[in-house]
């Protein structure tokens, strides 16, 4: 009798820890289905604040908005070009500074200088008048390489990937070193196969932060043609009387009656979101593992 109240016990704390996660994840789950909601009702109803998980008034106008936007898809295409160029350069420049700081002081000599600098540079920096200066004195004020040169090396990530390095048995390079392996041969072809979690961790940092940096974009550029995705729609707004003052044809006027800024925003935030929602559940199963591990210290 005892071992199956235990187990009964067991059950019924099992099932309470189960109810409590989805609980949780509904809570969470409730303002982006919220969001959802406001981008698809009418203009009306999300004045009456009268939208709560289901539209009221359904409508895609929004939507419609802007995808119809030729500028929309050529900031999406903005967008997509930062977000590979600054994953190629930020992976290149964790793992070519990671590797060799995660020797020891008797393997690389000058360590402790560039782990100060290091941490220096993570905890301080120019600030943006000086960075802004620098950007536009290269020229490179509205071009992609202002979007992606500034933060060309994050400080966390390479310390997070050196800890991972550090965290790598030893002896697979000194069996490497026997077998006549370079440096270069041990990093690429033992150490970034072991790395897959800590590289992917890394990778997911870069993207989320690439793609919704809105902010670098109102600074680097001047014209809204070379604006990213996040900096486009963040200054995107409904102004009818300006699109009436534009000759804008009855057909659509009426039908832009129907939205607001607060239904534009919320349409706003679920096109931005997709394409790390897509990303995100390919990489997660590396995330946690990466985090942890490259964490510690050995």
């Amino acid at each position: 009798m005892k071992i199956k109240s235990n187990t009964i016990a067991g059950k019924v704390g099992l099932a309470s820890i189960y109810g409590i996660i989805l609980f949780l994840g509904l809570i969470t789950l409730f303002p982006l289905l919220n969001i959802l909601a406001i981008s698809m009702s009418s203009s009306g109803a999300v004045t009456a604040n009268a939208v709560g998980i289901l539209p009221v008034n359904f409508t895609l106008e929004p939507y419609r908005m802007l995808v119809d936007d030729p500028q929309f898809w050529r900031s999406f295409g903005i967008s997509v070009q930062r977000v590979v160029l600054s994953l190629l350069l930020n992976m290149l420049l964790i793992i070519l500074m990671a590797y060799p700081l995660s020797k020891s002081k008797r393997e690389f000599k000058g360590r402790s200088i560039y782990m100060n600098l290091l941490i220096f540079a993570m905890l301080f920096n120019g600030g943006m008048i000086p960075t802004y200066l620098v950007v536009r004195n290269l020229g490179l004020l509205n071009t992609i390489w202002s979007l992606v040169l500034p933060g060309a090396v994050p400080v966390f990530s390479v310390i997070l990937m050196m800890n991972f390095f550090r965290g790598i048995p030893r002896a697979l390079e000194e069996a490497a070193v026997i077998d006549g392996a370079t440096p270069l041969q041990i990093l690429i072809r033992v150490y970034l196969p072991i790395s897959i979690p800590s590289l992917a961790t890394v990778a997911l940092f870069s993207i989320v932060g690439s793609w919704n940096d809105f902010f670098s974009g109102l600074i680097y550029m001047t014209r809204t043609a070379n604006y990213p995705l996040m900096t486009y729609i963040q200054s995107l707004t409904v102004d009818i009387q300006q699109l009436i003052q534009q000759g804008i044809d009855s057909s659509n006027l009426s039908s832009l009656m129907g939205i607001n800024n607060r239904n534009l925003n919320a349409a706003k935030i679920i096109v931005s979101s997709i394409p790390l929602l897509l990303i995100y559940p390919l990489l997660q199963r590396y995330f946690i593992t990466g985090i942890v591990v490259g964490s510690v210290k050995e």
